[in-house]
């Protein structure tokens, strides 16, 4: 697997289920917390229902109680190994986790994993989230998912690449979130977002020129999908959030 960039085995493909019957694809990915992995995702995904209206997502109005993640084999990257997680115990209650002050309003959500056999985790950091070089309006990222469920490569993901399309650390619409110029589709929803630099210079949060002898990404955000449907704008909840989420699960 030399050359392969981690982002690209980072993203996992996911397909949400109802008693093993396929709904929708979409992405996600691993961070670890302080009771081990979990995997994170948006919340419509794991609902099943459109996140303003709160209608069902699918078309045959099924919404999930399973979720199928496509991970890494452990100990030998480049293969994979499908597990299957419930998102609902036994009386219907979630078992996913939301952040604890946004609650329902935030569309991500962290799922305590529990069928690991045979998987390689290579999580996300939160708290580190990479080099500290300025990413600004008009800055390149991209976001690393599944569009249509399109996996590249064995289950790879693909990058799609686009904007920052406002300030990242002012609040859009009084949410920690930030828009993104970006021709993402369905499938991407719960990709990691991530600026990513190859080897050269970049100037940093400092002002400073700072330098890179390999290539680096820096991760800014969870993908949740377009402002409309007539618009390349997207939605990025902040890592900032995201480690807010995290934090809170003991």
């Amino acid at each position: 697997m030399l050359g392969i960039s981690e982002p690209s085995v980072k993203s996992l493909f996911i397909e949400m289920r109802f008693n093993d019957q396929p709904l929708a694809t979409g992405t996600a990915f691993v961070v670890n917390g302080k009771t081990g992995p979990l995997l994170v995702t948006n919340r419509h995904n794991v609902t099943g229902r459109n996140p303003y209206t709160g209608e069902p997502l699918s078309s045959t109005a099924g919404v999930p109680n399973q979720i199928m993640v496509i991970h890494n084999r452990k100990g030998r990257l480049g293969e994979w190994v499908p597990r299957v997680e419930p998102i609902l115990d036994s009386e219907e209650k979630p078992l996913w986790v939301e952040h604890p002050t946004l609650g329902g309003n935030a569309d991500f959500v962290a799922l305590p994993l529990k069928a690991l056999d045979d998987v390689e985790i290579i999580p996300y950091d939160v708290v580190n989230t990479g080099p500290k070089f300025n990413v600004g309006p008009a800055d390149i990222l991209s976001v690393v998912g599944f569009p249509f469920g399109l996996q590249a490569g064995g289950s790879m993901a693909v990058w799609a690449t686009g904007f920052m399309a406002s300030e990242p650390d002012v609040d859009f619409n009084n949410w920690p979130v930030f828009l993104i110029d970006c021709r993402s589709r369905q499938g991407q929803s719960g990709s990691a977002v991530i600026a990513h630099r190859a080897e050269g210079t970049a100037m940093m949060i400092d002002g400073e020129l700072g330098s890179f002898t390999n290539p680096v990404y820096k991760f800014l955000g969870i993908y949740s999908g377009r402002i409309n449907r007539e618009s390349d704008l997207g939605i990025v909840w902040r890592a900032s959030a995201v480690r807010e989420l995290v934090d809170s699960i003991q």
